[in-house]
């Protein structure tokens, strides 16, 4: 074999996500054997990364340098992923690792304790968020450009709802591109304390970079802008639940509505370069509270476009693997020997990665230039029941029980990423598109009646100013059966 010239580059018949193993001990050694022989996995490694250089070649791929080395190694190897792979590695130094990692545009994955590795031979399935197309329906896009990198590398950055799925996850990896601060804003100081610890493996609260305050307190968030006079504007603070906001409709409005005006009206006050608004699918064509609060952030956030700060939207479909989702509720109930519950047999949703997530809203602050929202192109809707079977066959479980509860109040059958009224535009960047709509007419007017509304906690009111500025969102109310929808279901597959 020639070994000035790995057998991989010529290897024409490999798949997947050019891959770097940390560790090229027995749980690397396995993995990497194991990811060869099935390209199903998605995952084709290239190189090790090890601290110990006695071996410069281990099971046919080369030990390219100690793992300090990985910006360069990754960039030589043109690697697209991580996998970390030394189960005793302490947590600091595997969180390390993930910056870093991150900080290259890399996917970034990791084998389990050591224990379970024991306990299993580290088999590949111990591997997490393995075969993320079976999941997808599709093949996971890596969408973090250079410029988008070089966007946050040196600002000043803050991030609302911080402690949030979304926020702690967009804190993590945009920590790794080098920011020169980055700014955590929650109004839950539990969220802080554990964010502060995974971020930077010190929980003492002491920075001044967290920072405790509510999005609803307008003279606290312009006081907070005063002083950290951020360049950089990532909101996505927010109530988020469907079902609670369905049956409290003034918070919707007070945290999604009016909190998002005092976010970007602070924003373009104290001269913020770029303000993106994490919003949702469920704002294309609402049928829900949660859905029509999130469509009237976007139109905000357009009716603030104008001048020297660059305003945008991102929608998210749901994201795999963030607190709360659907693969978080599913390994919970199967732990506890639970059924597993699915709305409907039918139900279908938009699903996208936490890579993909973060690098959508990286993108996002690049490209926008006029209050436009983005959307990443996720393919097909995927059926949950379908997600759930992969789910399962990946981890050779049996076959669990199925429980069909039948669609809430508010929630639809299956979600769309864009307004039947909406055009959908190309952008830069082949996988996103984007999509501007002018505000309604006495839209301000509108709005300040609707804030009056909620204030005093009139729900029937709230209703009634949420149909009359978003016709889409009474319309899809009245096409909606919803009472009929939550008819029982059997169980099983």
């Amino acid at each position: 074999m020639n070994r000035s010239l790995p057998w991989f580059r010529n290897h024409k018949s490999h798949r997947g996500l050019r891959t770097l193993v940390v560790g090229a001990g027995e749980a690397g050694r396995t993995l990497a054997r194991d990811l060869r022989r099935n390209e199903g996995y998605g995952l084709w490694p290239v190189a090790f990364l090890d601290d110990d250089s006695s071996r410069p070649w281990v099971t046919g791929l080369p030990v390219a340098g100690p793992i300090s080395s990985l910006p360069a190694v990754a960039s030589r190897e043109q690697a697209q992923a991580v996998v970390v792979a030394i189960p005793s590695l302490p947590p600091p130094q595997v969180a390390e690792i993930g910056r870093t990692a991150m900080a290259c545009g890399l996917s970034v994955r990791y084998l389990p304790s050591f224990v379970a590795a024991l306990e299993r031979d580290a088999r590949i399935a111990d591997l997490r968020t393995l075969r993320l197309s079976a999941l997808l329906g599709r093949e996971e896009h890596h969408i973090v450009s250079e410029s988008a990198r070089a966007l946050i590398r040196g600002r000043r950055v803050l991030v609302t709802g911080a402690g949030g799925s979304i926020g702690s996850e967009l804190c993590r990896q945009i920590g790794g591109f080098q920011p020169s601060g980055l700014y955590m804003l929650d109004h839950d100081e539990s969220n802080l304390h554990r964010l502060q610890l995974e971020v930077t493996g010190s929980g003492l609260l002491e920075s001044d970079e967290i920072i405790i305050a509510d999005i609803r307190d307008k003279g606290r968030i312009n006081q907070v802008f005063a002083r950290v006079r951020p360049q950089i504007v990532f909101h996505a603070a927010a109530h988020k639940h469907l079902p609670l906001l369905e049956r409290h409709p003034c918070e919707g409005v007070k945290s999604n509505v009016l909190g998002t005006q005092h976010v970007i009206e602070a924003a373009v006050r104290h001269q913020a370069e770029h303000v993106i608004l994490i919003s949702t699918d469920k704002a294309a064509d609402p049928s829900s509270v949660l859905g029509a609060t999130k469509r009237l952030a976007e139109l905000v956030v357009e009716a603030h476009s104008a001048g020297s700060t660059y305003c945008g939207s991102v929608r998210f479909g749901n994201v795999l693997g963030s607190r709360g989702s659907l693969l978080s509720v599913l390994s919970e109930q199967i732990a506890q020997g639970q059924p597993i519950t699915i709305t409907h047999p039918d139900v279908t949703r938009f699903f996208m990665t936490v890579e993909e997530a973060v690098g959508l809203v990286l993108e996002a602050a690049a490209m926008a230039e006029d209050g436009e929202t983005f959307v990443l192109d996720m393919g097909e809707p995927v059926r949950i029941i379908d997600l759930v079977q992969s789910y399962i066959a990946q981890l050779n479980l049996p076959v669990p029980a199925i429980r069909f509860t039948g669609l809430r109040p508010g929630e639809k059958l299956h979600e769309v990423v864009f307004s039947s009224q909406e055009n959908r535009v190309r952008t830069a960047h082949s996988k996103i598109w984007a999509t501007r709509a002018e505000t309604p007419a006495a839209f301000g007017q509108l709005l300040e009646g609707l804030y009056a509304a909620a204030a005093d906690n009139d729900d029937a009111r709230v209703h009634l100013l949420l149909h009359e500025l978003l016709p889409e969102y009474a319309a899809t109310r009245r096409r909606e059966p919803l009472a009929a929808a939550t008819a029982p279901y059997p169980d099983g597959f």
